[in-house]
């Protein structure tokens, strides 16, 4: 495949048309700051509520924190009141975002009986009246995030494309799954084709790219104009870098060594412990821990026992030990057969 072009996103361009999506209780300031040292066009916040980003609640800040490595930065915000949505963008624009991301593809319960996240393709005179609102708000340019539809019975993703076009939104994200599918399945990248043809604008394709591979084949069956990398960068913030090397044709780096994944994983959890606070970030790391480990040798063990840990010092201490432990096996000579 020819190189992709780099995304233009109103006056905002990207030059490497690989994404980091929103993930609530993942894709937090240490996360997106590891993905961006390594390579990545764009990272997206985790989602905030508007209502809770009006308030300025301790959580809506926290997650709205970013690193100056990662600009321009991408805000996303979630909710069903149009005028709430509008506030909570110009707040932001006005903290220094370059770009306002409107979730309608969050398929969980919580969000979704707010009537905000995908609950939204479900009703769309709602959901262009909040996407009115938000792009009159700001002068940043805004984008839109969404499903294939509620279900397969209603697959209404070009006909919301359509409408968020005409109103103003300068970039399109679809998931290749419906709401009703939650992460099951498999995520469909031909779909997100029916939402390339009908609109003019950029689009992004999201769900299931965990490899160099599955990014070119889902540009492929797609045409989408990019590709944006979600669960699949669980534990490996390197990923990205390897799918931007993978579309620019360029030779795709190995992983990181052990040694160099040890000093990544110790580096993540202190700052993790630095934004959450010793206490709270022992669990809030936990899944990460898990996701680093994951395939490694005596791992299961090993996350069975952190994970009972509430002494962030101790569970330093135990990373440094299994990790040892893992450069030990790597270096021991094989065994000659009898």
């Amino acid at each position: 495949m020819t190189k992709l072009a780099p995304l233009q996103i109103g006056p905002v361009r990207i030059d490497s048309p690989v994404v980091l999506a929103p993930m609530t209780g993942v894709t937090d300031r240490p996360f997106r700051t590891l993905v961006k040292r390594y390579g990545a066009g764009l990272t997206v916040t985790e989602m905030i509520a508007s209502e809770a980003m009006v308030r300025e609640t301790r959580q809506s800040l926290q997650k709205a924190a970013w690193d100056p490595s990662e600009e321009p930065v991408s805000m996303q915000l979630a909710g069903c009141e149009p005028r709430v949505m509008a506030e909570a963008a110009k707040l932001n624009e006005q903290r220094g975002a370059a770009i306002i991301d409107i979730n309608m593809g969050c398929p969980v319960k919580k969000i979704v009986n707010g009537h905000a996240g995908s609950h939204l393709m479900r009703d769309l005179p709602l959901a262009a009246q909040l996407i009115e609102s938000t792009v009159k708000a700001v002068q940043v340019p805004v984008t839109l995030k969404m499903r294939m539809g509620w279900c397969h019975e209603s697959l209404n993703a070009p006909e919301l494309a359509r409408i968020a076009e005409d109103l103003g939104v300068k970039l399109i994200t679809v998931h290749g799954r419906t709401r009703n599918q939650l992460y099951s399945g498999t995520a469909d990248w031909a779909f997100v084709a029916k939402v390339k043809q009908a609109v003019s604008l950029p689009v992004i394709v999201n769900g299931d790219i965990n490899s160099p591979q599955d990014a070119l084949d889902a540009l492929r069956q797609s045409g989408a104009d990019g590709v944006m990398v979600g669960r699949g960068a669980y534990g490996k913030p390197w990923l990205l870098a390897q799918v931007m090397a993978a579309l620019e044709g360029a030779p795709v780096p190995d992983a990181p060594t052990l040694a160099e994944q040890r000093d990544l994983v110790l580096e993540h959890y202190e700052a993790m412990l630095d934004l959450y606070g010793r206490e709270h970030g022992v669990g809030v790391a936990r899944k990460h821990l898990g996701w680093y480990t994951k395939g490694l040798p005596s791992s299961a063990e090993f996350r069975n026992k952190v994970n009972m840990i509430p002494d962030a010092d101790v569970v330093i201490s135990m990373l440094r030990d299994f990790y040892a432990a893992q450069l030990d096996r790597a270096s021991a000579p094989l065994g000659i057969a009898a």
